[in-house]
């Protein structure tokens, strides 16, 4: 079996594949990325390192006997001019630079290719990690109202419309009306912007209406920055008064599927799966 190297950030999802594969018996070892990675890897076989020491993090994963890794988790973009690099990392930033002038999603993909030029095998979480994404349809008991229809129709625009022009993954609507985009916020901290905003314009616990949806952005190598969600945004979206979810199927990663099922039911959210856009 292939051993992994995990590169970690932040948030849950790196958590969560490491104890998958230590359940599932695949060998790997944690590259955690220092400043964004709490104690939650911290068991784990792995080393610890910054953004800069790229070559550091080679040597480390070819003297653990690693043959792929997988990226995941939540890595702000850097301020490039304060990072303390390494010579491979100070080989790498210069492109890096202008890579990211591109917007993340062309810094992810040096990122990518830069590992495929050293021999690695780049995987996606969702290889890594089986049933790791949504499927088609509601994944919980709720599904849409047929009120509801018009703002899945509506966030789902939006949220591919920033995709295509790199901004962000998420967007809110209700009753057809955009109340927030995602950007280098997050989606959490954009449905703490919707909680905030008047009781008129956006849903309440007794009425929910509106709708969140992430996209994954058009073209984009999903073997890195899939979309996801998981509790923590089911909690978020029912304190924002929101109806549901919606995402592509295939596409939009699921952080602790079964939590998030129930929790879903328990809130009375729906969190629906639609066909991806074609390319």
């Amino acid at each position: 079996m292939v051993k992994l190297g995990l590169i970690a950030g932040g948030g849950a999802l790196p958590a969560a594949l490491a104890s998958h594969c230590a359940i599932a018996g695949r060998p790997f070892f944690v590259v955690r990325v220092r400043g964004f990675v709490g104690s939650e890897l911290a068991a784990y076989d792995g080393v610890d390192l910054g953004l800069g020491q790229l070559g550091a993090a080679l040597a480390a994963l070819r003297g653990a006997g690693c043959q792929a890794v997988c990226m995941a988790g939540i890595i702000g973009r850097p301020d490039f001019g304060a990072i303390k690099a390494d010579a491979r990392g100070l080989a790498a930033i210069a492109g890096a630079v202008r890579a990211a002038g591109g917007g993340d999603d062309g810094l992810l993909r040096f990122f990518v290719q830069e590992f495929e030029k050293e021999g690695f095998v780049v995987e996606g979480a969702h290889q890594v990690m089986a049933h790791l994404t949504l499927p088609l349809g509601p994944l919980g008991e709720r599904g849409q109202r047929d009120e509801d229809l018009a703002d899945v129709e509506r966030a789902l625009m939006a949220a591919r419309t920033i995709g295509r022009l790199d901004i962000g993954q998420g967007a809110v609507s209700c009753d057809g009306l955009i109340l927030a985009l995602e950007a280098q916020e997050g989606t959490d901290a954009m449905l703490s912007r919707v909680a905030d905003l008047p009781p008129a314009i956006r849903g309440a616990a007794d009425r929910r209406r509106g709708v969140l949806a992430k996209a994954a952005k058009p073209g984009q190598d999903t073997r890195v920055d899939l979309p996801a969600i998981g509790p923590r945004t089911l909690r978020e979206a029912a304190r924002a008064g929101l109806a549901g979810i919606v995402g592509e199927a295939g596409r939009l990663i699921i952080v602790d599927r079964d939590a998030t099922r129930a929790l879903a039911d328990e809130l009375g959210l729906f969190v629906l799966g639609v066909a991806a856009e074609a390319s």
